[in-house]
């Protein structure tokens, strides 16, 4: 029986009295048991509660990577009844401080190899304290010291960054402070803004409540219940906690569970990822498209023990069929591919391990409403293509201040339009024709034209940009953007060069075309499907 959840809370403190014993994260090479971040979580509440005055319903930043603080500095947060709110750590200043701003935070947790972008910026967010991590914090002497040592001085991953008021966290983990107070959060009550594209080119903050999480929680493991079937498993956790669906499994489902998540900080380091796999007997791989693909090339990969390994699931972005093909060849583990959104948090339909059907995104997992809708919102019959629309208790609460997109994206009766083209089958399975119009996505990253274009007008130069996805064998697609540009001076290397100031990495153009002018609708929009289509 699946145990069901009112609140985080809840499912917290039940988890931590359950498996005290059992490993709860490995990273570079330490492990914490789930007494040892029991203890270090309430230390961290602690902190929030008493040393920063945090009340219920603060917003707390993190940008960290798969370290062993983000479960510690997560857990507290929801011990302490603080809303957290995850940052990319590859934000660049722009991103950091629209964030930071947009939902109000008061403090930020930063990982120091990336606290350059937030420190020039802090000054204008309502950030009050940062609490800077080194990456060995939570290893044991003289480990830790080694760590930070070669992290700073022989690899040079920390550029000098300076803030007004700040704390190691490992200071806040070593003050005494008095015993938490009783904090009850209710169902209703918000846990989590996750920051989703937008499509006006400004992130948003989807408002994901208690029950949001702990329903889709409920409604992983039901579906799912193999993730979790030992009790012990090891969940190898290759992609961001601070993307919705590595949150979701690893540190709420798996955690759920008492299962062991090892932690990949870095999962482009492929034989990191390799040589985890040979450790542990990994019995849950979440990836997406991008690495299972990497993976499957490797000669190292293909040469391991799979024996272990019960459950393969995909998300983030299309499954290739030959990559779902060959990772059963070698593994002898077909792929769950699935469906979610940041604001379903985030499952809708998966795959389930025993029933299979590639190319689908499965069925609803339960407790969930589908349908599709064509162009005058009528509802659609099988395989008739339409917009997909989702209805159930995962559904967000809205986009955090944003009435106006919230209005547009979520009907009076609870039902969200996704923006994706689907198809439900005769046998209940739903496909993905068609994705949002004009997003594209990036090794599982959403990124939408618009703010690309809105940062590329910044040049003086620049009259006109339109951006667009293109398929990309390694990524699933690739950004290419058309500019049209008032002097000959202007090329790709410096429009390039200008955008890696503005955007993440996997935001920046791979390609750029100039062009005299842009096709435009006859109210001048810019038509970028005419040129996806070129």
């Amino acid at each position: 029986m699946i145990e069901r959840h009112p609140t985080l809370q809840a499912l917290v403190e039940h988890t931590f009295s359950r498996f005290k014993q059992n490993p709860a994260y490995t990273c570079l090479g330490h492990t914490l048991s789930y007494h040892d971040v029991d203890q270090l979580s309430l230390q961290f509440a602690k902190y929030l509660h008493h040393s920063l005055g945090l009340k219920p319903g603060d917003r707390l930043a993190v940008q960290l990577p798969n370290l062993l603080h983000f479960p510690v500095v997560m857990y507290g947060a929801i011990r302490a009844g603080v809303v957290m709110t995850a940052l990319n750590p590859l934000y660049t200043e722009r991103e950091v401080e629209h964030q930071l701003k947009d939902c109000g935070a008061r403090a930020l947790v930063v990982l120091e190899n990336v606290a350059s972008s937030a420190a020039k910026v802090l000054e204008n967010t309502p950030v009050e304290r940062v609490i800077v991590a080194r990456v060995g914090d939570l290893h044991p002497l003289p480990k830790r010291l080694l760590i930070n040592f070669v992290v700073r001085y022989v690899k040079k991953q920390v550029p000098p960054f300076e803030f007004k008021n700040s704390i190691s966290f490992r200071e806040c983990l070593n003050i005494s402070l008095p015993p938490l107070p009783n904090i009850e959060m209710t169902p209703e009550d918000t846990a989590v803004l996750q920051y989703t594209g937008g499509t006006t080119g400004v992130a948003k903050g989807a408002v994901l409540s208690h029950h949001n999480l702990t329903s889709n929680v409920w409604q992983v493991l039901t579906h799912l219940p193999e993730v979790v079937a030992t009790g012990k498993g090891v969940f190898l956790a290759c992609l961001p906690l601070y993307h919705i669906f590595a949150f979701n499994l690893h540190a709420l489902c798996g955690f759920a569970g008492g299962c062991h998540n090892v932690l990949i900080p870095n999962p482009r380091q492929l034989d990191t990822v390799i040589k985890s796999m040979a450790e542990f007997p990994v019995a849950v791989f979440i990836g997406i498209n991008t690495l299972i693909t990497a993976l499957c090339r490797d000669p190292e990969f293909r040469k391991l023990d799979f024996s272990s390994l019960m459950v393969s699931a995909a998300g983030g972005m299309a499954l290739t069929k030959d990559a779902a093909e060959n990772w059963h060849k070698i593994t002898g583990c077909a792929v769950c591919e699935g469906y979610g959104l940041s604001e379903t948090s985030p499952v809708v339909s998966s795959n389930q391990p025993k029933d299979i059907h590639l190319g689908t995104i499965g069925i609803p997992v339960p407790e969930t409403e589908v349908r599709i809708i064509g162009n005058e919102d009528q509802v659609l019959g099988p395989m008739e293509a339409g917009e997909l629309c989702v209805r159930g208790p995962q559904v967000m609460q809205g986009y955090w201040q944003r009435a106006d997109e919230t209005a547009k994206a979520l009907s009076p009766d609870g039902w969200f339009r996704t923006g994706d083209i689907a198809v439900i089958n005769e046998q209940g399975r739903l496909k993905i024709v068609d994705r949002k119009k004009d997003m594209i996505l990036v090794s599982g990253f959403n990124v939408y034209p618009n703010e690309i274009e809105d940062v590329v007008s910044l040049m003086p130069e620049v009259l006109e940009a339109a951006a667009i996805g293109i398929p990309d064998p390694d990524c699933g697609e690739k950004v290419k953007l058309f500019v049209v540009a008032d002097q000959d001076g202007t090329d790709e290397q410096k429009v390039r060069q200008f955008c890696k100031t503005k955007l993440t990495a996997y935001k920046v153009p791979s390609l750029v075309e100039f062009r005299d002018s842009l096709p435009k609708s006859p109210v001048g929009k810019i038509l970028r499907k005419e040129l996806r289509n070129l």
